[in-house]
């Protein structure tokens, strides 16, 4: 059978797993009645809910043009046999996740590159663009939701012709294939001008432009290892290409180590991918991607090979992380009460654990058995990981985001990012305003004909902790901002993370309406009428510069003095409450995040005033 791999990349939310969902509808993988979800690939729980792709997923198609007559028809029945496979990756397109993409890369011979009609290659679309490009990938394009009122498609074709010259595409490389569609509706053409019918086209073009794997299958094994998925009746399986020779099932082999440490192996189940799943085959040749059984103790970017002569393959490397976040136990008053997981070695155990399964994150150990920094490549994958700890039911504290800065020739650097805002013309300015105070230099300005303008900013990472929110707020939920790492330079100065204090219990007790009826005027309460709060705990956020330590337990005392008239009704202020990004966001160095499967709490590092003073001096 004729193989190709092909990995779709674009930024987020431009309609990869919309276009994966399409090719997988018309070449027969799915029956006609059969219920679907949309974005099936995207199946962890955070994925759905917000709407983005984290891990890097396989799935495969069988492509003939009489498979894709049928499925279009919505018939079903007995299919004839395809004559291509094509492995298609979906890839995570925020900047955070850029680990999986690089990856995935690895895997396979060709790119397409999805770009939305409307808004152009951004940030991400160009980082991962150039990793493709360095390694020889040819690229096919696809202009997305030209179906859309402000699609520009034409403009947008020459910002990627734009875009490969920047990066010193080859010719061969810019002379890449172009197809318009709509994969809502799974329809494309290579034409503007032509009818949109079908994803015939594009299956036609992958078959004509993406090379068949090449390698020998006499030649000794070698499997480079690009993910590891946990199976809770196989273990880890390793998840990789064969790059040479042939697997087979039961077969000795050795695993190769980054250290070059050499430990043998047997094949326990091979598997390939076929639609969705996975199915067990007794071999398979070079090109594959396969999912392999038995390979304990393997790690990402490690290689599987011949157990009688075995040859590494170069290890992958990612890009070094940019900034850390302590993470350690729950010590509250309140720990204990929701989670399951709740020492240090449970925590390290599931750190360590994820660092095995993910390059771009890294874990070391602290001065205290208790605490652990966790390296990432920015605030949302950090996100992510929390989130996903608290559902699994870990109870544990999480510390501010710190950049990570180098030294260069005796001078202090720090990471710098392009930050690429698309906005209406009349929030330019607040934006501008907000960013230069972030010590933001703005590098590019664009207005276009729609009304909307893009900047692009030169900004210390450091500067847009905490702005994602503050951005959405300004814009009114209109602006789209997207960023991208563009190396270290000197250390830009001070800049005022959050400009006022917080308000913090001064006594453990629940919460009384009568007390937040006396404090409403002293800032914005995170906390409501018959919450239990503590000593040290962030109850709201205050409206001056400094701390200010509050009874919220208060009660009113009771004598038969007062008048009916006392007791009138008092209009209470819902509570803010604070999602885990705008908690990362909004807490400082002295300050923790209490996570537990329930509950979010914000948090002094000390509890006792006294100590907090003695620490800060």
């Amino acid at each position: 059978m004729n193989l190709r791999n092909i990995a779709i990349v674009a930024h987020v939310d431009h309609g990869k797993t919309t276009l994966v969902d399409a090719m997988l509808w018309q070449s027969g993988t799915f029956r006609a009645n059969q219920d679907v979800r949309e974005r099936v690939l995207d199946s962890m729980d955070l994925e759905r809910e917000k709407g983005i792709t984290i891990m890097a997923k396989n799935t495969a198609v069988t492509y003939s043009p009489q498979n894709l007559e049928i499925a279009v028809k919505g018939q079903d029945g007995p299919h004839p046999a395809g004559d291509v496979k094509i492995n298609i990756v979906d890839t995570p397109g925020h900047a955070d996740f850029g680990g999986e993409v690089e990856r995935t890369l690895r895997m396979v011979d060709g790119i397409m590159l999805l770009v939305d009609a409307a808004e152009g290659p951004l940030p991400q679309t160009r980082a991962v663009l150039l990793k493709a490009l360095e390694l020889g990938l040819p690229a096919i394009v696809v202009i997305n939701k030209i179906d859309r009122k402000d699609a520009r498609a034409g403009e947008v074709l020459d910002e990627i012709y734009d875009l490969f010259i920047d990066l010193d595409a080859t010719e061969e490389q810019i002379d890449f294939p172009v197809l318009y569609s709509v994969a809502r509706e799974g329809k494309c053409t290579r034409s503007l001008d032509a009818t949109l019918t079908d994803l015939r086209p594009l299956f036609e073009t992958i078959l004509e432009h993406v090379p068949p794997p090449s390698g020998e299958p006499d030649l000794p094994l070698q499997v480079l290892v690009t993910n590891v998925q946990p199976d809770d009746h196989l273990g880890p399986l390793a998840i990789g290409r064969v790059v040479a020779g042939t697997v087979r099932h039961r077969q000795a082999v050795t695993v190769c180590g980054r250290t070059g440490s050499q430990t043998p192996a047997a094949v326990s189940k091979l598997f390939v991918y076929e639609g969705l799943g996975r199915v067990a085959v007794p071999s398979a040749g070079p090109g594959e991607i396969i999912a392999l059984a038995g390979m304990e103790g393997v790690g990402l970017g490690e290689s599987i090979a011949d157990g009688e002569d075995p040859k590494a393959l170069p290890p992958l490397d990612v890009a070094e992380p940019t900034l850390s976040m302590e993470f350690g136990i729950n010590d509250s008053p309140l720990s204990g009460k929701d989670g399951k997981y709740l020492t240090s070695r449970h925590l390290r155990e599931r750190l360590l654990d994820e660092a095995r399964k993910n390059l771009a994150l890294r874990v070391e150990a602290t001065d205290s058995p208790n605490r652990f920094l966790v390296y990432g490549r920015g605030e949302l994958q950090l996100a992510i990981l929390i989130e996903q700890m608290r559902r699994e039911g870990y109870e544990f504290s999480v510390g501010m985001p710190r950049v990570l800065t180098r030294s260069v020739e005796g001078d202090r650097h720090e990471p710098y990012e392009l930050a690429l805002m698309d906005v209406a013309e009349e929030y330019q300015g607040v934006v501008v305003r907000k960013l230069g105070t972030r010590r933001g230099v703005l590098a590019q300005m664009v207005t276009r004909s729609s009304g909307r303008v893009r900047l692009e900013f030169e900004v210390p990472s450091r500067g847009l902790i905490g702005y994602r929110t503050e951005f959405l707020s300004d814009t009114k939920g209109t602006g789209i901002l997207t960023r991208m790492l563009i190396g270290y330079r000197p250390w830009a100065g001070e800049i005022v993370h959050r400009a006022t204090g917080a308000l913090v219990a001064d006594r453990a007790g629940r919460v009384t309406t009568y007390a937040i009826n006396n404090l409403q005027s002293r800032g914005e309460l995170f906390v409501g009428p018959n919450e239990t709060v503590y000593q040290g705990m962030l109850v709201g956020e205050s409206s001056r510069g400094a701390d200010l330590d509050v009874n919220i337990t208060r009660e009113r005392r009771q004598t038969n003095m007062r008048a009916a008239s006392a007791n009138a009704y008092e209009k209470t202020v819902p509570p803010r409450r604070l999602s885990l990004e705008q908690s990362i966001e909004f807490i400082r160095e002295d300050e923790l995040i209490e996570v537990t499967p329930a509950q979010l709490r914000l948090r002094k590092r000390h509890f006792d005033p006294h100590e907090r003073k003695r620490s800060a001096a």
